[in-house]
């Protein structure tokens, strides 16, 4: 886990890689749940017995807008930013799904910060996120995220 206290320092990582998170398990309950919060029931998410014998993938899988909200839990293991007043998600650009994410796999977020500016004293951020599936190769998206601090 890094911790930065500064604009300065958030700076220091500039075209660096920050970190990786821990491995976080996609199960079918979280599925479930996602489905239930954005009602979309679409049986390759949902019916494990339908996705075993109809879906190329042989298991149900994790809506890939499911993937993209883990982006702050997993964010929150690799940097705590600290001395701020608030952090705000501020937004999503030139993502791609590259690869579904099978219920069971598990998945680990690896963030590199690729610009930084100042904005009349709020901070902002683009992180270049990667998230890994274990045992792939190839990842399940890539794009970059953005982020507002204001620094006390």
């Amino acid at each position: 886990m890094v911790i930065i206290n500064s604009f300065e320092e958030y700076e220091s990582f500039l075209g660096k890689e920050i970190g990786s998170s821990e491995w976080h398990k996609i199960e079918q309950k979280q599925v479930d749940d996602f489905a239930n919060a954005t009602l979309d029931f679409q049986w390759i998410h949902t019916d494990p017995e339908r996705a075993k014998t109809e879906s190329p993938f042989g298991s149900t899988i994790a809506h890939g807008y499911l993937t993209l909200s883990l982006i702050p839990y997993l964010w929150k293991q690799i940097a705590d930013i600290q001395n701020v007043k608030m952090e705000v998600n501020y937004g999503i650009e030139k993502f791609k799904f590259n690869r579904p994410v099978l219920v069971n796999d598990e998945v680990q977020l690896r963030a590199k910060l690729i610009a930084i500016c100042d904005l009349r004293g709020i901070t902002k951020v683009v992180i270049e996120a990667n998230l890994d599936i274990k045992g792939q190769a190839k990842t399940a998206y890539t794009g970059n995220v953005v982020f507002l601090y204001h620094f006390n």
